[in-house]
């Protein structure tokens, strides 16, 4: 099934997101991983895609996992530094395994790394063109609640996506962000430029104290007084951190629904148990919608 046709009606939504492993022998653990997942009954569940094109066979590998264990899958397909060739394989063998949904990305930029003059793909809607030429999918891209790093502010962010909208993606799905207030805002400013698509807002469930700074400078997301609190008081116990981690995302995604977002994502580190328990603090308020 499309994503498109996942997030029509304006249905409440909960998505869930895995990562492959590094090195192979890890595959079956990833596996379990998914298996585990699947039994809180996602609306669809992404795999993200190795670091610069690498490991592209694993994510394939677990979108078939996804798609065996009754779940949609969408697979992520980052283009910065693959050829046109490489992107015509993985597309031409998503195409072949029935996978119809992808996330566009351009991907980070590899520490030292220099634009070559014959680059191919620069930008995420370069990716989606392309893809669109290749066959019918669903193409998703990304979106940042609280401007991309490398814009010069809100204004030309929100430019550069429509951009990418007007190439024909169908949905967005935010970075994480921990202030609902500031997903709003840009939810509503994208309305006002004509961007019209589904916006899927990201929670990242913060479990483990340190995880938070690399966390921070992906998405360049501020942290509220709120959150510091928590990890002030809880970021030295492990338990602590995670129940208390757990708790502020169920609440996030509450306050998201109360507000009328119904479409959420969570970015769930593979992490079965941190996701099964926000989906059981949620079973009531989805059920009612």
């Amino acid at each position: 099934m499309k994503i498109s046709q996942i997030l029509k009606d304006n249905k409440v939504t909960v998505s869930f997101e895995v990562f492959p492993p590094k090195q192979w022998d890890k595959i079956n653990d990833t596996k379990i991983t998914v298996q585990e997942m699947s039994k809180a009954n996602p609306s669809f569940m992404s795999v993200t895609y190795g670091a610069a094109g690498t490991r592209a066979g694993f994510t394939q590998e677990i979108a078939n996992e996804v798609k065996s264990n009754g779940i949609t899958p969408l697979s992520h397909l980052t283009c910065l530094t693959s050829t046109r060739d490489k992107i015509h394989s993985v597309v031409n063998e998503l195409k072949e395994n029935n996978i119809d949904n992808i996330l566009a990305l351009r991907g980070d930029i590899p520490e030292g790394f220099e634009f070559p003059d014959n680059m191919y793909f620069e930008h995420a809607y370069q990716l989606v063109n392309e893809i669109k030429a290749i066959g019918d999918f669903c193409v998703g891209a990304a979106c940042y609640p609280e401007v991309h790093p490398e814009s010069k502010n809100r204004i030309e962010d929100i430019e550069y996506l429509k951009q990418k909208v007007d190439c024909g993606v169908e949905f967005l799905t935010s970075q994480m962000f921990f202030d609902n207030d500031k997903f709003l805002n840009f939810y509503e400013m994208c309305r006002i430029k004509g961007i019209n698509v589904p916006i899927i807002a990201g929670i990242m469930p913060i479990t483990n104290a340190k995880q938070i700074k690399r966390s921070i400078e992906l998405s360049n997301c501020s942290v509220p007084k709120k959150f510091h609190k928590i990890m002030e008081r809880f970021g030295d116990d492990p338990d602590s951190m995670k129940q208390a981690g757990i708790i502020y995302a169920t609440e996030q995604i509450i306050d998201l629904m109360a507000n009328g977002i119904n479409n959420i994502h969570i970015y769930t580190m593979n992490k079965p148990d941190v996701a099964l328990s926000i989906m059981n603090g949620l079973s009531h308020i989805i059920d009612s919608k």
